[in-house]
């Protein structure tokens, strides 16, 4: 138990194991308490059949919530063993079905009372604790499939990572991390335009001196992402984001989300009723992003990018 005090929750999956191993060796013993030949593994398919007369290996798997494969190798265990019966689908020859066998069913009528005893010795255990395990693992089994364990990790490695990004300011040292970056993600999915290079080359004349802004992400003080907010001509107290990219190795860290929160608190600072884009919905990634920081379609503006089949909106007012 000190290993388990020591390490804490992130081995909950090994301390369960642990008590699965436990209390399946004390069911093995329980069953030869009972004079009854079986294996523990083998009971979820046991149980089943002996409520159904015969049942396709699928069915079996669904209901019992095991992989089909992992099923067949329990029902290839129980058929060596002579407790089932195995044929094909009068209706269907690609299904097997499978029954109790004689001796199968010979197991039902022993053990009705380890039943009645099993049951019992767990509810008198359960009156001994504090908390109801049962519960728990059903709340567990609730949440998980809802977001698995993976999910919930990998948002708290990106809420982790995403501390140490820092959002700042362009200067002139960035402009070649500015050009590289955007033609690394345009080159991947496009082709470089005479709009890109025009911002890309010259980012103080074409975005800075217009009245727009650009903002650098740092990863541990290294250049891993841009986004640009440009002033849009003849359009009075409007914006455009553009040219957001982020290095694929520093994906997975929430920098998009920041870069994007970054450009609209400079928008409503500059006192802009609405923030516009221009993408492309092969990116869906970039497209959820801007859905989640509240962007919505709409028919914009006459666009100098081919690859452009999306406009996008968000009202800051």
């Amino acid at each position: 138990m000190n290993f388990f005090n020591q390490t804490g929750k992130m081995v909950l999956g090994s301390r369960l194991r642990r008590l699965s191993e436990q209390i399946t060796e004390n069911a093995s013993q329980i069953y030869r308490l009972y004079d009854i030949d079986f294996q523990p593994k083998w009971f979820p398919v046991f149980y089943v059949l002996s409520k159904e007369q015969e049942k396709p290996i699928t069915e079996i798997a669904e209901e019992i919530g095991h992989s089909q494969p992992s099923v067949s190798k329990i029902i290839a265990e129980m058929v060596k063993a002579n407790l089932i019966l195995e044929t094909k689908n009068k209706q269907d020859g690609r299904k097997n079905m499978v029954s109790l066998s004689p001796q199968g069913m010979e197991i039902t009528e022993k053990i009705g009372n380890q039943y009645i005893d099993v049951t019992n010795a767990i509810e008198d255990t359960f009156a001994q604790t504090t908390h109801d395990l049962w519960k728990a693992i059903e709340e567990w089994e609730y949440l998980l499939n809802q977001k698995n364990l993976l999910r919930r990790v990998e948002e708290q490695k990106k809420m982790r990572e995403s501390k140490k990004v820092k959002i700042v300011d362009y200067e002139t040292k960035y402009q070649q991390d500015f050009r590289a970056l955007n033609i690394e993600w345009i080159s991947t999915y496009f082709k470089m335009e005479e709009a890109d290079y025009k911002a890309l080359d010259d980012p103080e004349g074409y975005i800075l001196k217009k009245g727009g802004y650009i903002f650098v992400a740092l990863y541990e003080d290294k250049p891993v992402g841009v986004c640009a907010l440009l002033k849009m001509e003849n359009h009075a107290y409007e914006y455009e984001l553009a040219k957001m990219a982020v290095s694929p190795k520093a994906q997975g860290k929430n920098i998009g989300w920041l870069l994007g929160q970054a450009i609209i608190e400079k928008a409503k600072s500059l006192d802009a009723a609405n923030l516009y884009l221009e993408s492309n919905t092969i990116l869906k990634p970039a497209i959820n992003l801007y859905n989640k920081l509240g962007f919505q379609k709409v028919v914009g503006h006459a666009t100098p990018y081919e690859r452009c089949n999306i406009q996008m909106g968000l009202n800051l007012k």
